[in-house]
């Protein structure tokens, strides 16, 4: 072969090596995938998740929602919803986990709830060598997003997008019909003793902001504010809200009956909704949300003209 019938042939190796490294390379960058939690550490994983944990209620219900559920290995005591959950093996709650059950499930992912789970708990976690994937839903919208992170995680994208996409049509159409309505003052009571309460940044506040309400703590700086009682007396909301999973029938409202001069005694405005649905940071609170809805017009239709 002549010199440069050699420099050729030397040439198109060279180039086919250069091809087959570009293939492999790109083939690699493929099979990377990405995420960014709401911690914001990016998590890469080198394929679909398919042994996950699960820490937290909302996130079970989230990774069942966007069609991982069958990859679900371990979930916390508390996940219970949807019944298919009840089936998966128990590894203890965020605040006291049994480690040495995690490690024998040999999971590829273990999602957390961010500020739900104890810091000394997320230190043996990620003593693990684990990728752990914090998630923390604080809107409506990072629900679905969330759904969409957990899909590309587990490589369910098509499910999750779906999902995804029908509850943010969902959520659009509760904001179209009630968002814009004169706004109702309310006081959403957590806890009675001590009150507690929520401020703008909780999930249930960008609920409360869908119905048309108006938080009269929004502005407080806790996520979850203890407030006085002469506070919420001086602010007179025009409804109070709370959930049923902590109270008996109207128990928590038996404290304000004794100030019928406040305008949610007054028009005997209290409302209650399902801890189980509103207090879930997943699909569910969609249930809560449309009775808050409902009452917060109910509400509205009392004021005289």
């Amino acid at each position: 072969m002549s010199s440069l019938g050699w420099r050729c042939a030397l040439a198109r190796v060279r180039f086919f090596s250069v091809l087959a490294l570009l293939s492999l390379s790109t083939a690699g960058a493929r099979a990377d995938i990405r995420v960014t939690d709401d911690s914001g550490q990016t998590l890469v994983l080198q394929a679909p998740a398919r042994r996950i944990i699960s820490l937290a209620p909302h996130a079970t219900e989230l990774l069942f929602a966007a069609g991982a559920g069958a990859f679900i290995v371990g979930a916390d005591r508390y996940s219970d919803h949807p019944p298919e959950a009840r089936n998966i093996p128990r590894i203890g709650d965020s605040s006291l986990l049994d480690i040495e059950r995690i490690v024998t499930l040999n999971p590829d992912l273990i999602v957390v709830w961010l500020h739900g789970t104890p810091q000394r708990q997320l230190a043996k976690l990620r003593g693990l060598g684990v990728p752990v994937f914090h998630n923390e839903p604080r809107t409506l919208a990072d629900i679905s997003r969330s759904l969409l992170q957990l899909g590309r995680l587990a490589g369910t994208e098509p499910h999750a997008e779906k999902a995804a996409g029908d509850f943010s049509a969902a959520v659009a159409e509760l904001r179209a019909r009630y968002a814009g309505r004169p706004p109702v003052t309310l006081f959403y009571q957590l806890w009675t003793n001590p009150l507690l309460t929520i401020n703008r940044e909780h999930l249930i506040s960008d609920v409360v902001r869908l119905c048309g309400g108006a938080n009269i703590f929004a502005h407080l700086e806790a996520l979850v504010p203890a407030v006085s009682a002469e506070a919420i007396i001086a602010a007179q909301p025009e409804a109070i809200v709370t959930t049923s999973g902590e109270f008996e029938s109207d128990e928590a409202f038996r404290v304000w009956k004794k100030f019928p001069s406040m305008h949610a005694v007054a028009r005997n405005a209290f409302i209650i909704l399902d801890s189980g649905t509103i207090s879930r940071h997943s699909p569910q609170i969609l249930e809560g949300a449309r009775l808050l809805c409902e009452r917060l017009d109910q509400v509205r239709a009392q004021r005289r003209p």
